[in-house]
């Protein structure tokens, strides 16, 4: 009894002088990071609309789909597939001018590097350069270096004010650009200016290759999704005739329905990871 109590005691003990750290003694504080669908709210540009806002536009156009497609087909199974498909609209969209956003971002960065190598060798101070492209730099980033300006004047404080263009970018090559802004200006060097020309031409060398690959495979990828959405089309087109919809009514149908959408689904993901290009990763999030 007497080593459980001392045990107890200790770790009593450990546990009270552990709390009376901010930070325990070797974990180092971490911000707490974004969670999927909001990183992917703000890959999409998309600031005033939380994860959950999103959940519940997706629960909503779901329902909506279910209760038209019931009223047409007065099939329970048929409307639910479709009121599946309902539900997936916006987060589809969301994906979709993700995308669009990172391909974008793609042909703008190398400019952005440029107007960086400009302005320093101009002799602007690095937080002075960043600030100055929210006035010349392109037109659809201003907003965000005029943000980020505006958080280095009210607290003065670099990298506060850096981590926040970050979250708001949310994508990979300004993440790799302001980190290595970030090295420079914590350790110094004279070779900014070489290292932004080749940062800049390696950008445009990439943005040009990935141009063409996807222009390339685009056709494909359409094709593909064609054959997969052509099954519910036809099913679309016989919801006229309740004599088919009857058929769906039964256990039979339902499973025949059920697999259908399996099928689809599976397939679809499928094409979608072999026909992916590889995406660049966040750093140092």
């Amino acid at each position: 009894m007497a080593p459980l109590l001392g045990i107890l005691c200790g770790g009593g003990a450990l546990l009270i002088w552990w709390s009376t750290w901010e930070h325990p003694p070797g974990v180092r504080a971490r911000e707490p990071r974004p969670r999927r669908l909001e990183h992917l709210l703000l890959s999409a540009g998309i600031e005033k609309v939380t994860s959950t806002g999103l959940l519940l536009s997706c629960t909503g156009c779901g329902i909506i789909a279910m209760l038209l497609f019931f009223v047409v087909t007065a099939s329970l199974p048929v409307c639910l597939c479709f009121g599946l498909f309902g539900a997936w609209i916006p987060f589809g969209l969301v994906r979709r001018r993700a995308r669009k956003r990172r391909a974008t971002l793609r042909q703008l960065w190398p400019d952005v590097v440029d107007h960086l190598r400009s302005a320093i060798r101009a002799g602007l101070a690095l937080p002075e350069a960043l600030i100055q492209l929210g006035h010349n730099g392109p037109a659809e980033l201003r907003s965000l270096f005029l943000d980020f300006g505006a958080d280095y004047r009210s607290g003065g404080q670099f990298d506060a004010a850096v981590n926040k263009l970050k979250d708001r970018l949310a994508d990979p090559v300004a993440d790799r650009i302001i980190e290595a802004l970030r090295m420079t200006r914590e350790v110094g060097g004279s070779d900014l200016g070489r290292m932004l020309g080749t940062l800049a031409g390696f950008l445009r060398e990439s943005a040009r290759t990935r141009s063409e690959l996807e222009a390339r495979q685009s056709w494909t990828v359409n094709g593909a999704r064609l054959a997969v959405a052509a099954p519910w089309i036809v099913l679309v087109v016989m919801a006229g005739r309740p004599e088919a919809m009857l058929a769906y009514n039964s256990g039979i149908g339902a499973v025949v329905l059920l697999g259908g959408l399996i099928v689809s689904v599976l397939c679809y993901a499928v094409m979608l990871r072999i026909g992916a290009l590889p995406e660049d990763g966040r750093v140092l999030r």
